[in-house]
């Protein structure tokens, strides 16, 4: 059977979590690097969307291929393969809730905030703020447990961390200032994670 190709993004935070999901699953796949200004032709073919990540999965029972569009559920078809620390075991509905609210309320803000200058309706500190709601409601989950939803780590911490990383990046000094102890010590046992770290390398030539 041939392996899994995956059409990523190596910045994209929808393509590390579902990079991060695969590779903690061990999946054997092949990734495929590719440019944002000239989207390869075979991608395009199997996803007209032309956005990533893109998994695609050869299916015998259709004599043909499967696409997975969506990294969410990239991330749940790597982990229904192999899940040996349970991550979907807190799969529930605050872990939807607060999936839902990243990706909507708190990713529109992020975008407003990363580029102000194309948004020029209010500042770049009001729409730091409105991300700091969501800021907030995970430095408070945080306080009662390690990770976001309980001792150890689960989908809900994957799904949103590439996030909170990019946020955190827009101002760093204001970041590194800001009230949000419990945060930023997730932030950074995630970001020099081996699991984390193994996919952010630069695919050789």
């Amino acid at each position: 059977m041939s392996q899994p190709i995956l059409y990523s993004y190596r910045r994209c935070p929808y393509a590390m979590r579902a990079r991060m999901a695969l590779k903690y699953a061990g999946i054997d796949l092949e990734i495929r690097e590719i440019s944002l200004r000239s989207k390869p032709a075979e991608m395009l073919k199997v996803s007209p969307k032309g956005t990533v990540p893109v998994l695609v999965l050869q299916d015998s029972s259709l004599g043909g291929v499967a696409v997975i569009e969506q990294s969410l559920d990239i991330m749940h078809w790597a982990l229904r393969q192999k899940d040996a620390d349970d991550w979907l075991i807190a799969d529930d509905v605050l872990t939807q809730q607060l999936i839902a609210e990243n990706d909507g309320s708190f990713k529109q803000a992020l975008d407003k905030y990363k580029y102000a200058i194309r948004f020029p309706e209010q500042s770049a500190d009001i729409y730091r703020a409105q991300g700091e709601v969501f800021l907030q409601k995970l430095e408070c989950l945080l306080g009662q447990s390690q990770f976001l939803l309980k001792d150890k780590m689960s989908l809900a911490d994957i799904a949103i961390f590439p996030f909170i990383r990019q946020f955190a990046a827009v101002d760093s000094v204001w970041f590194n200032a800001a009230p949000y102890p419990k945060l930023k010590a997730w932030l950074t046992a995630l970001v020099e994670s081996d699991l984390f770290v193994s996919v952010m390398e630069k695919p050789t030539a």
